[in-house]
């Protein structure tokens, strides 16, 4: 197989590197002649007052450099200046975070600070909550907020249970829109790949305001962002999931017995025979190859999208009014709409109620019969069982539709000596889901293969086409699922007495939400192939009240403490009472040490309480697995086994098992504790590095078992294999449930230099790193510690994750710039260590995945009056996703892009 050359990219990462710590050496004499300017600017500097802002994680206002919690801020110019396109690039540009982006089961992008999972993150806006996505990760989805209106990004890597209460175990990214705006803003930005396909992202915002704050009182603005991405199929980047790429990997389709396909694989219940009438004539290229058993194996990635299509549009509002010196009126309004759309393989014959399409002898189409259908040589004449995938139809394509509107009314100012902070919140959340092509009646499909109108082999009839509009649920609604967030709040402040090095200040204040969800699933949806058993309505919503203070005592100039907690109380759990206490030292100009320590508690989501419960199966595995009993053979190894006597290979070997899952009303909070010991330093002028240590370490965490761990351990998990009275397959449970501890520690890495002003411009350098040491899990309360770092382990994403991620030892964001009058270019590295792989296949087959590096160039250019250029190229050297063999696709999806090197360019127009 011949695969694109491609420039590693590896030598320039380490002479860049070279180069840039040469000249920081050559550049410490310099340094002394610059001691004197230096000083003067200093000085200058330290005349001027310095502004004391509300930075995340506190609720009392500070300077932000004397915050002793660690927050990386990235302002708004730093994301124009590379050229991100969204808010999930904005934070994934730093390592402490990730993203999933959205994906073929229609979810939005999420955020997943340490690796903890989705819901663990939380994610504000303008320091107050987001109303979650509707369904059951209970994450915010990122996509809904206005790239056009902020104006930096705050993200605090340390848990912040005292001051925000839930959710706050792995973090807080605090997305903090402009104060005001005047004037009108117009900018269009284009992503185009080099390689053919999909893949193009388009964006158009529109930013206009009107009144000054400070001269008129009162300022205005809005603004209208506009995203769209196109689909990318996996067959536009055959390179990355060809047969031959997957035959490298050890999971190539045609290995294993076929199970769903066009044309159909038959079993034949009377005399153990399986086979395809067409496997002798190589099966149908390109739906099908050739499989064992005589069969015929789908083509897995031929109807695949690497990415699916979405689009957004976001409208943002803010008004400010000054009532006076001491008292400001603001209220906020978003609306935000994402569509996204997804595709899978064609419907399929397959039933959650035990049903199984049959061909009768009397149909025209039974093999060797009347219509032409080739026979299958040891069948004698009784009834078959059929798995068919209806290629006629179409790659199965849904459409979905997420909503968010929210409404922030508050008022802040100052009476006497108090400081407050009053505001009403108003989040509403709504998600639906359609059917779009390619959908069928399951039951009425499997009803026309047994009545003899379809044929499961070939091309149909007249009247075959005809039945299949007949039974099309293509235009029907899936599902309608809303959350709503209503929620009051009143902070406090004011300085009680001066201590040596400063005021002793204290906060306090109360909140009160409500937290409703209703989920419904519409008539008809049991029936159609791929959708999940779903109950008619589920609901739930609770009430959460909570007080909480904080305390700054400034002990000295050099230290100074901070001790804040708050007790909340849960309508559904009763009550919670979180502390943290936190310092900083700092004993010279260039040396602070700061720390941390506090507790976190985190409620199960509404979902995981009162979300949909079913007594049966509710949906099929992500990934084909063998049936542990009725097709033995090597654990976790799918298509190794072989089906005993009287059991459908078909159905019960390398084939999709039905799951339950759902909610649990038995599920218990989880309770967490984190640490942190940082260091920043300031060696010489211009220079920063930043160590801060983190521990995290929470139990009875809430989740699902991932399907990985269960099908590698079925004696272990026997107990989830829930059986028929006949020994058959009714499901694998798999509901949320408590698992046991996780904990994971490591260090965050800070380094930036600002080299001396050259003729030739300004250079910087700067790093953003995070080395793990430890990432490891439970199973199960009181269970064997799993670890999870530079392998794949059995931690997912959130509650929902069937298949296991991975945590890298090392990752990090390289950053050289060069910036002179108008013009401004950085060069961009995102890099992480290698890891094993899955492994789940022939031990021939075991490998590991190599160092992952990709190269981003941007630059910008502001000499046009009014106007500011901005263009680069994203994966500079074309470098291939790495392949792995923990999935069908070959690639690792949740850590790079399938798009490779593309070109992308921005015009901002400000009137």
């Amino acid at each position: 197989m011949q695969h694109r050359t491609r420039t590693s990219p590896h030598r320039l990462a380490r002479t860049s590197i070279a180069l840039a710590v040469m000249a920081l050496a050559g550049q410490a004499a310099a340094q002394e002649a610059d001691a004197s300017a230096s000083a003067t600017a200093s000085a200058t500097a330290s005349a001027a007052p310095m502004q004391k802002v509300e930075v995340t994680g506190s609720t009392i206002k500070r300077v932000a450099s004397e915050m002793a919690l660690p927050v990386t801020t990235v302002k708004a110019d730093e994301f124009t200046n590379a050229a991100l396109t969204t808010v999930a690039d904005v934070v994934t540009s730093m390592p402490v975070a990730s993203t999933n982006v959205p994906s073929a089961a229609g979810a939005g992008t999420n955020m997943n600070m340490r690796g903890i999972g989705i819901n663990r993150t939380l994610v504000l806006l303008n320091g107050r909550r987001m109303v979650n996505e509707p369904l059951s990760n209970g994450f915010v989805n990122v996509d809904m907020i206005p790239m056009s209106a902020l104006n930096r990004v705050e993200v605090l890597r340390d848990g912040a249970s005292s001051t925000y209460g839930t959710d706050a175990i792995g973090g807080v990214v605090n997305f903090i829109t402009k104060r005001t705006y005047k004037g009108l803003n117009v900018t269009a930005q284009g992503v185009v790949p080099e390689a053919s396909g999909g893949g193009r992202e388009h964006r158009l915002s529109i930013l206009g305001g009107i009144g000054d704050l400070e001269a008129d009182g009162w300022n205005i603005y809005a603004t209208v962002d506009t995203h769209k991405r196109s689909a990318l199929a996996a067959a536009d980047r055959p390179e990355l999931s060809s047969p031959e790429r997957l035959a490298e990997l050890g999971i190539a389709p045609r290995a294993a017995t076929g199970s769903y396909a066009q044309p159909a694989n038959v079993f034949s219940p009377s005399t153990g025979i399986t086979g395809n009438p067409y496997f002798s004539a190589g099966c149908t290229p390109p739906y099908s190859t050739p499989a064992l058993r005589n069969t015929c194996i789908q083509n897995p990635n031929y109807y695949v999208l690497a990415l699916p299509a979405n689009s957004q549009t976001t409208f943002f509002t803010k008004g400010s009014l000054k009532l006076s010196e001491d008292h400001l009126l603001t209220a906020e309004l978003l609306y935000a709409k994402e569509h996204i759309t997804t595709q899978r393989a064609p419907s399929t014959t397959v039933g959650f109620n035990g049903a199984v399409a049959q061909i009768t002898p009397s149909s025209p189409y039974y093999p060797g019969g009347s219509a032409g259908v080739p026979a299958i040589a040891g069948l004698n004449g009784s009834t078959l069982n059929v798995s068919w995938s209806v290629a006629e139809l179409g790659p199965a394509i849904a459409r979905d539709q997420q909503q968010a509107t929210r409404l922030v009314l508050a008022d802040e100012g100052r009476i006497g000596k108090w400081d407050y902070r009053l505001g009403f919140i108003y989040g509403a959340g709504e998600r639906d889901s359609w059917f779009r092509q390619g959908y069928v009646n399951g039951l009425k499909l499997q009803a026309g293969v047994r009545n003899g109108v379809l044929n499961p082999f070939g091309t149909q009839s007249a009247a075959g086409l005809a039945y299949l509009k007949e039974i099309s649920a293509d235009g029907g609604q899936i599902r309608h699922t809303t959350n709503l967030y209503t929620g009051v709040d009143l902070t406090v402040t004011r300085e009680l007495m001066q201590l040596a090095g400063g005021a002793l200040t204290l906060a306090t204040g109360a909140e009160f939400h409500h937290d409703g969800n209703k989920d419904r699933a519409l008539d008809g949806v049991i029936d159609v192939p791929y959708q999940n058993r779903l109950p008619s309505f589920a609901s739930g919503h609770r009430n959460i009240s909570a007080v909480f203070v904080e305390t700054d005592l400034p002990v000295t100039k050099e230290l100074d403490f901070n001790i804040a907690a708050r007790a909340d109380s849960y309508s559904d759990f009763g009550n919670t009472v979180n502390p943290k206490a936190s310092f900083r030292y700092q004993p010279a100009r260039n040396l602070m040490l700061r720390g941390s320590a506090s507790t976190g508690f985190r409620a199960p989501t509404l979902f995981d309480r009162y979300g949909y419960r079913l007594p049966g199966a509710t949906a099929l595995t992500t990934s084909r697995w063998d049936d542990p009993v009725l097709c033995p053979g090597t654990p976790g190894l799918a298509g190794t086994g072989k089906a005993v006597a009287g059991a459908n290979p078909l159905i019960v070997c390398n084939a999709l098992l039905p799951v339950q899952q759902g909610s649990n009303p038995d599920v218990l909070p989880e309770k967490s504790r984190s640490l942190t010991l940082g260091v920043v330093l300031e060696p010489m002028r211009n220079m920063m590095l930043s160590l801060d240590y983190y521990n995290i370490h929470f139990r009875n965490s809430i989740g699902q078992l991932p399907q990985n761990a269960i099908f590698t351990n079925p004696a272990k998990y026997a107990d989830l294999f829930v059986r028929n009275a006949d020994g058959s397959l009714a499901y694998v449970k798999n509901t949320v449930m408590n698992l046991g501890d996780l904990r994971t520690s490591g260090v965050d890495v800070g380094f930036s230099y600002g080299f001396p002003r050259q003729p030739v411009g300004d250079f910087k350098i700067a790093l953003d790193g995070t080395y793990v040491h430890q990432f490891e899990n439970q199973n199960e309360k009181d269970g064997a510690w799993i670890s999870n770092l530079g392998r794949f382990g059995s931690v997912g994403s959130g509650n929902v994750s069937a298949s296991p991620t991975y945590t890298f030892r090392w990752k990090h964001s390289l950053r050289l710039s060069w910036a002179k009058g108008d013009w401004f270019s950085q060069l961009t590295q995102n890099f992480n260590t290698g890891y094993h792989d899955l492994n789940n296949v022939a031990p021939q087959y075991f490998r590991d995945i190599k160092p992952y590096s990709v190269w981003n160039l941007t630059a910008s250019y502001k000499g046009f009056k009014h106007i500011t250029l901005t263009g680069g190229v994203s994966n500079l050297f074309d470098t291939e996703p790495p392949v792995t063999n923990s999935n069908s696709t070959a690639y690792a999806n949740n850590i790079a892009s399938p798009i490779g090197r593309a070109f992308n360019a921005r015009v901002s127009y400000e009137f």
